[in-house]
């Protein structure tokens, strides 16, 4: 592919030149690819995998980005769907393949039908459709006045259940201009429905209300479903107010109430239906839900089952009387078979070198998804001996060059060990060590883990090639260690959380690893506020930075979020007004902003209701109006709180790197120019698209 931008010139030339000196000596006829920008619609990413019951067929998706410089048009990722075999001579099969997108996968209690969401091109709302595993067309099975959610199909067939919210009264004060909303009073709640599956004159009936329905399970007898009620259908009861509840089929009424201490995350009946596993936090002010519970299903009585390991459960699935669970403990998983006391029964061996993701189970047969530093997500089969990978969706990376990843850990200054991930360019580093992009996790209650980290916002392998070592640090307030761990950043916002990535990129330093003077931070979120703080606060420990939808003022985020209960549960700990205006405010980078010497980079989705705009826009006025600092301000339109379609995926990761390029180069200073704001894309798409047409004439 032809390159279109020129980054570190010197560093390319060096490494052209002592590549094609090894291959002349070596009589090589071509050399490995580097990794670049232009590959990032190249990488797929298999999920959302299921398991038949008798174990013969698992169904999974396959992500495919649109490429913009290949002619496709703009949009989110097409999702593909296929299904694999059992047996050592499976292959994977595509079933659908085209732009429709597939998702929430199900099969049949025969295992001879798979049922899917999906929303083709003459549907106005996202229907049920099923395939046969014999093969055929998809045939759409249920369609509701409005889109449906979740959703499970009875066991003989007859019945589905879904969630749904009622359809919108038709309003033709609207056709008039009268288009005037109420902020957070309109509430059309979800409820849980069922219709008589294949009766085409059958009705939906409500089967229950009172509340926000947001998902369930369905027992496998089909006599009772536990649902997930919030109060309202806002985000921030979404996050911090949902309970289960017990609901008999027949009736509709509520049997048992299990009260969640904290956030909820998945759940499941047990196979005789008297448990249910369920991930939640161990209280109100756990940040996220990775301990394993079991619930009762007559009682609704809750025993908490790992509140003090130090990992983070990310998937379960029941296993006889068992529960097998997906850890994450620091930056590697594994695979756990709990019993219902807590106990370990098993642990399975994994790859050391891959990370599993979620995990579905069929008569026995153990289906994960993984990746690694050198393949994305892919579809693999445990047994008690070994893992199999069973697909290789990305055949293209083995002519790719891909960089060295491996665990760096540090002691912060207090003497916390903080863990997180390095990439670096292959060989030794050069005097002075290598330039420096520090990639900051969002949450902060997420974590790393030594996986596939490449991204249009993460930097990664494009980075590396550049000549560039790549950092991407689990801070304190990381989920992965424990419940303390990611408690520790609590009512300390920008404190020691912050402080960790500044350790860190001095032990890079003292390791020899980079050059102190030429780091870069960027993140998206929270990593978007630990960029622009690092960019003010801390401005003389970075070079360059890059915020994606980042928090500025901690005073004005709260008036603008969607959780404002979720950043005083678990974050601050204090409502603004408890005598902490001037701590939050002190703790925002706009307090800062006359110290910024830091070059910044700010750019924001125009739709996000997670972290308002008006965040990024306070951040670009207050350094543009007091100091002479380099710094621009990037809006993009339909997107949210992250880039979701292909063209702004393409446009952010252009000018990352671009900003880097310019700041982090040998001979920048901080008041080098800012480099040119049009990035020329239409010469791009036509070069691409010309070079595209001569492939296909050759």
């Amino acid at each position: 592919m032809t390159k279109t931008t020129s980054r570190l010139p010197l560093k390319k030339v060096f490494k052209a030149s002592i590549i094609a000196a090894s291959l002349a000596f070596a009589g090589f006829a071509s050399a490995a690819e580097s990794f670049e920008i232009e590959h990032l619609p190249k990488v797929k990413h298999a999920g959302n995998i299921t398991v038949s019951a008798d174990g013969k067929h698992t169904a999974y998706t396959v992500s495919n980005p649109r490429d913009m410089l290949a002619g496709d048009k703009d949009g989110t990722a097409d999702t593909h769907l296929y299904v694999i075999g059992s047996g050592k001579n499976a292959k994977p099969i595509k079933f659908i393949g085209n732009k429709d997108g597939v998702s929430s996968l199900q099969f049949s209690a025969d295992g001879e039908t798979l049922f899917f969401k999906s929303k083709r091109e003459d549907d106005k709302m996202t229907s049920l459709y099923s395939i046969s595993m014999s093969g055929g067309e998809a045939i759409k099975r249920f369609e509701f006045e409005t889109s449906i959610g979740d959703y499970a199909v009875s066991e003989d067939g007859s019945t589905l259940y879904f969630v749904a919210r009622e359809k919108q009264k038709e309003d033709d004060l609207k056709k008039k201009g009268f288009k005037a909303y109420v902020y957070e009073e309109d509430q059309r709640l979800a409820s849980l429905w069922s219709v008589a599956l294949g009766d085409s004159e059958a009705k939906a009936t409500k089967l229950f209300e009172g509340g926000n329905v947001s998902n369930f399970d369905l027992s496998q007898d089909n006599k009772m479903i536990v649902a997930a009620v919030a109060p309202t259908n806002l985000i921030d009861d979404y996050y911090m107010q949902r309970d289960l509840h017990v609901i008999d089929v027949n009736s509709g009424d509520v049997t048992a109430t299990v009260d969640i201490p904290g956030k909820l995350g998945s759940f499941e009946f047990s196979e005789n239906g008297k448990h249910i596993g369920l991930l939640a936090g161990t209280d109100i002010h756990d940040s996220s839900n990775g301990v394993l519970m079991v619930a009762d299903t007559k009682s609704g009585k809750l025993t908490q089952l790992t509140p003090d390991a130090e990992q983070h459960i990310v998937d379960i699935d029941w296993m006889g009387k068992d529960i097998l669970a997906v850890a994450h403990r620091g930056v590697e998983s594994a695979v756990v078979l709990y019993e219902t006391d807590g106990d370990i029964k098993r642990t399975y061996k994994t790859p050391e070198d891959i990370v599993v993701r979620s995990a579905d189970i069929g008569k026995g047969e153990i289906r994960f998804i993984a990746d690694s530093p050198k393949h994305p997500r892919e579809v693999f089969e445990l047994t008690r001996s070994k893992a199999t990978k069973l697909t290789n969706n990305n055949t293209w990376l083995k002519d790719i060059e891909l960089a060295s990843q491996s665990t760096f850990s540090f002691k912060a200054r207090d003497g916390r060990t903080v863990e997180g991930l390095l990439m670096q360019p292959s060989g030794e580093a050069p005097a002075g060590g290598w330039p420096l992009i520090m990639a900051v996790h969002g949450g902060p209650e997420a974590h790393y883990s030594d996986g596939w980290l490449t991204g249009y916002s993460t930097a990664g392998q494009y980075a590396v090639a550049d000549g560039y070592a790549v950092y991407y640090p689990n801070y304190r307030g990381s989920t992965g260690r424990g419940v303390a761990y990611a408690k520790e950043h609590q009512n300390d916002y920008a404190g020691a959380e912050f402080n960790d990535l500044v350790d860190g990129v001095d032990a890079l330093a003292e390791a020899g690893v980079i050059n102190r003077d030429r780091v870069g931070i960027t993140g998206a979120s929270y990593g978007g506020y630990a960029s622009m703080w690092g960019a003010t606060a801390l401005s003389e420990h970075f070079a360059a930075s890059v915020a994606f939808v980042g928090i500025s003022n901690q005073v004005s985020k709260f008036g603008t979020s969607d959780i404002p209960n979720e950043m005083q549960l678990v974050h601050s700990l204090k409502w603004p007004w408890e005598d902490n205006w001037m701590n939050l405010l002190e703790r925002s980078p706009v307090f800062h902003a006359g110290k910024a010497k830091t070059p910044i980079l700010i750019l924001h989705g125009e739709e996000d209701t997670r972290v308002h705009p008006g965040q990024s826009m306070e951040l670009y006025r207050s350094i543009k109006v007091r100091t002479e600092t380099p710094v621009r301000l990037v809006f993009y339109p339909g997107e949210g709180h992250g880039n979701r379609k292909a063209a702004a995926q393409y446009d952010y990761a252009l000018r990352l790197m671009r900003w880097m390029d310019t700041y982090l180069s040998e001979d920048a200073t901080r008041t080098t120019p800012m480099p040119e704001f049009d990035l020329g894309m239409a010469e791009r798409l036509k070069k691409d698209d010309e070079s595209s047409k001569d492939d296909k004439a050759e």
